[in-house]
């Protein structure tokens, strides 16, 4: 049963939705936070991006296409291996499936939109620029050439003195802002708006593949933000992470890299494995088989990904028994893999398939992918990785992985999706064509450099002597990949000619279940005309009235009298409707906070740090202003809050409150979920402490602590009573009256600036010599960290007090005070932690 009557007018309805949705014209589009054209700018950008990379292979492959050529110099060879490398991983492969999820997932659980619509539009701005600052390394032949991976002390200043690593640094930690705010973004939209009756049991497959990538977004990437910031520290301000005189150890960046590298294999492969999960059971006319097996096969994949990063590391010389360790977990993480792979067997034995395009590249993804993973368990073998380990072995594994299960069924997803987003059918022909040129051309390049790894050569060489078995095999691979490049060029041609020349698309054209099929084509900026209801996992299929009930407005929400963008707030696991969403519309705040963190990133680059110090202030002062529009602010919630219910809901016994007007929603979502990501960036640093204490071989610290003890226990006093103030005040808040919560408020907000102000006189008497001590650099680091989460506390807390004196919080409006409550919780754990560990710890003194 729907929750409204039938519209009274539902082309009145439509036209209403599509002014309150609709971009604005020219560029004014610059300030879209809609999720179809955030979604829509990352896969552009990202098939952008491809194209350079894919140019930077064919260049590679020309200088390997004989003996002993001079086509570039070493130099350059390094730039474009880095490059090619760079490009792919964080410029190509996660942001675009991060774009398709962004597009689809609200589609696909009945949303009109994410629940944070301008951290899309943040987070694409950030990746675009980030992408700019990378590539214009390159075209100022200045770009990195110590490997994608940039190893250390190949990439400190020593072996490294140009700004290449520095673009690289600056460049992919202002990318992984954007990758941040994806993770965070899809979780909390995934768990709090699916359409109602959509339980976690009866949620698309694709949907579960991508929560699992978001939270691995979250816990995998702050390792490599992390050692990106202690590297460029290292670069910029003398502080020894990695340099072995001064305590610190190279090997710390490649545990911390591969904390990151390892799961982002299955963050790529995971979105993938997603599209393959949706549409195997839609061209075999069946349901898949295992269902339940597949969403723990997820979960245990993501679980298992993240004990494997020592996976790269066999040769680096660590102990026989954790190479015996990670050399089984890597061999067990094939078992969640062949759980998915037999259920898609299993689908396809029993249905009836259809081979249309789509599944011709779903069939190309299983064989390739199936010897990639064939050769992952044997390079999981450690004699048989020592022995192939650096070579063009690695090299063929890896491209059998990530181009055979993220390449092949991504290409599979957009000619299934392409129709919902233009209307028009892809040409067959072409699209075979370009199909087997590139499944052809990708094996002989990427099967015959296995031969050549087998054979010895390494995988960084920029020529080689001829005579040595080579030659032949890689002038077939190059020939190969040109022979891919083309095949990848007429895919390409085909998706962006069908814009104007494919065939219509019919309603459903591949009798798909899900719901973003029953939408228009395209689809609308709010998807759907009125918020379905799901009675099971295949909505289209047992309900085919469903699509004509949503556009006909008789589903939830199909008026919008207040103006604003609005979608349903679920429960995360039953999908109860419990609330109201009004989310921002257009808004220019995302570009300009990007923009002032590019110019961060550009002072940072040319030393100007008196010009990085002042746009780090102008960037906060904007983020500050974002968030003043939150909450109980007229322009994010402007409905009297005495009638704080949903007005447009016709069914009396079914009113539903606004988010503001709650004690709990997606901001809370949000902030937890943060917080979370901050934590594994946290524990990371407490790995890297103890890494150094335990194995740097030139490890010391000073026989008494550089603070004394009882001035940190002392400081953390006035934090510790301002959270218990603030707890107190969120249980209190809806009998308070406004003028006691405003000074409550204050009182807080005053003992936080006591503990901040007490924190940095703490940090300028500490004296720590951070430039010759890899002790006291992550000391220097550590208080850092503690005063920036102690100054944020303390200016949201005063925030809420100015918020409270405006009537934007109160007893009518609780939900802001919640949002916050966390991260006073957050920081105080940490600052005890810490205290605890950095300054407490008996064997941090006179330890070597």
């Amino acid at each position: 049963m729907s929750d409204t009557k039938a519209a009274s007018s539902p082309t009145a309805s439509a036209r209403q939705l599509a002014r309150i949705w609709a971009n604005l014209p020219g560029w004014g589009s610059l300030a879209a936070v809609n999720h179809g054209t955030i979604g829509l700018r990352f896969m552009v950008t990202g098939m952008v991006f491809f194209l350079i990379g894919g140019v930077l292979a064919m260049l590679i492959r020309t200088q390997l296409a004989l003996p002993e050529q001079d086509i570039v110099s070493a130099e350059t060879y390094g730039q474009l291996f880095t490059m090619h490398g760079s490009v792919m991983m964080f410029l190509f492969a996660i942001p675009v499936l991060e774009g398709l999820a962004i597009y689809l997932i609200p589609k696909m659980i009945g949303a009109r939109d994410l629940v944070f619509p301008r951290i899309s539009a943040l987070g694409y701005y950030c990746y675009l620029f980030g992408g700019m600052i990378i590539m214009s390394s390159l075209l100022l032949g200045i770009a990195p050439d110590s490997g994608w991976f940039m190893y250390t002390p190949l990439s400190s200043s020593e072996f490294s003195p140009g700004p290449g690593s520095d673009f690289w640094l600056l460049g992919i930690t202002f990318v992984e802002i954007s990758a941040m705010a994806a993770g965070i973004e899809l979780t909390v939209s995934i768990l709090c708006s699916r359409a109602k009756g959509m339980t976690l049991s009866r949620m698309p497959l694709f949907c579960w593949y991508i929560l699992v990538m978001a939270l691995m977004i979250v816990f995998g990437f702050p390792p490599l933000i992390l050692a990106s910031i202690l590297l460029e520290l290292e670069r910029a301000a003398g502080m020894p992470f990695f340099i072995v005189a001064a305590g610190g150890d190279p090997l710390l960046w490649q545990h911390l890299f591969w904390l990151f590298g390892h799961p982002e294999v299955y963050i790529i492969f995971l979105p993938a494995a997603g599209i393959v999960s949706t549409l195997i059971p839609v061209f075999s006319g069946r349901p898949i088989v295992g269902y339940r097996w597949i969403v723990i096969a997820v979960i245990l994949t993501g679980f298992i990904s993240f004990g494997l990063w020592v996976h790269h590391m066999f040769t680096v010389g660590i102990p026989q028994l954790a190479q015996a360790f990670f050399s089984v977990a890597s061999m067990l993480v094939a078992i969640p893999t062949a759980i998915q792979v037999f259920a898609w067997l299993a689908t396809l034995w029993r249905g009836k398939v259809v081979f249309r395009l789509p599944m011709l590249w779903v069939s190309g993804f299983l064989v390739v992918f199936v010897c990639g993973g064939l050769t992952g368990v044997m390079l999981a073998l450690v004699p048989f990785n020592w022995q192939v380990h650096d070579t063009h072995f690695v090299v063929a594994h890896m491209h059998y992985v990530l181009v055979g299960g993220m390449f092949f069924p991504l290409i599979a997803g957009l000619y299934y999706w392409l129709p919902l987003a233009s209307g028009r059918m892809p040409s067959p022909v072409i699209g075979r064509w370009g199909f087997w040129l590139t499944f052809g051309g990708f094996n002989l390049t990427f099967l015959l450099m296995h031969l050549t790894g087998l054979l010895g050569m390494p995988r960084r060489v920029y020529t080689y002597e001829t005579g040595l078995g080579w030659d032949m095999l890689n002038l077939l691979s190059s020939i190969g990949g040109f022979i891919m490049a083309i095949g990848v060029a007429l895919v390409l041609l085909d998706l962006l000619l069908h814009f104007w020349f494919g065939q219509r698309a019919s309603a459903n054209p591949w009798q798909a279940d899900t719901l973003e099929w029953a939408l228009d084509m395209p689809p609308a900026q709010y998807n759907f005309a009125s918020l379905p209801t799901v009675n099971s996992r295949h909505p289209l299929w047992e309900d085919p009235q469903l699509a004509e009930r949503i556009a006909a407005g008789q589903e939830g929400l199909a008026e919008a009298n207040s103006g604003l963008r609005e979608t349903y707030g679920t429960s995360a696991i039953t999908a109860q409707r419990e609330r109201i969403l009004q989310l921002p519309g257009n808004s220019w705040l995302p570009l300009y906070s990007a923009m002032a963190l590019a110019v961060v990133c550009i002072s940072l680059l040319s030393r100007w740090y008196e010009l990085a110090l002042l746009t780090v202030v102008l960037t906060i002062g904007l983020l500050l202003r974002w968030s003043w529009e939150n909450g109980g602010h007229p322009s994010a919630a402007p409905l009297d809050p005495l009638n704080s219910v949903d007005s447009l809901n016709k069914s009396t016994e079914n009113k539903l409150p606004l988010e503001s007007r709650t004690v709990d929603g997606p901001g809370r979502w949000g902030m937890i979920i943060t917080l979370l990501a901050n934590g594994a960036l946290y524990m990371s640093l407490l790995f890297g402490w103890f890494y150094l204490w335990t194995a740097a071989p030139q490890w010391s610290a000073p026989d008494n602590g550089p603070l004394p003890l009882w001035l940190l226990l002392l400081c953390g006093v006035p934090a510790s009573i301002a959270l218990w103030l603030f707890q107190r005040l969120c249980q209190r808040l809806i009998l308070g009256d406004a003028q006691q919560l405003q000074r409550q408020l204050w009182l807080s907000a005053s003992l936080g600036l006591l503990h901040f102000l007490m924190l940095l006189v703490l940090f300028m008497m500490a004296p720590l010599d951070y430039t010759e001590s890899a002790h006291d650099a992550v000391l220097m680091v550590i208080l850092l960290y503690l005063l920036g989460h102690a100054g944020l506390a303390t200016v949201l807390t005063a925030l809420q007090a100015l918020r409270v004196a405006r009537g934007y919080v109160s007893a009518s409006l609780p939900y802001e005070p919640q949002v916050v409550k966390p991260l006073w919780f957050y920081y105080l754990a940490v600052y005890w932690i810490s205290v605890a560990l950095f300054f407490m710890l008996p064997l941090g003194w006179g330890a070597t």
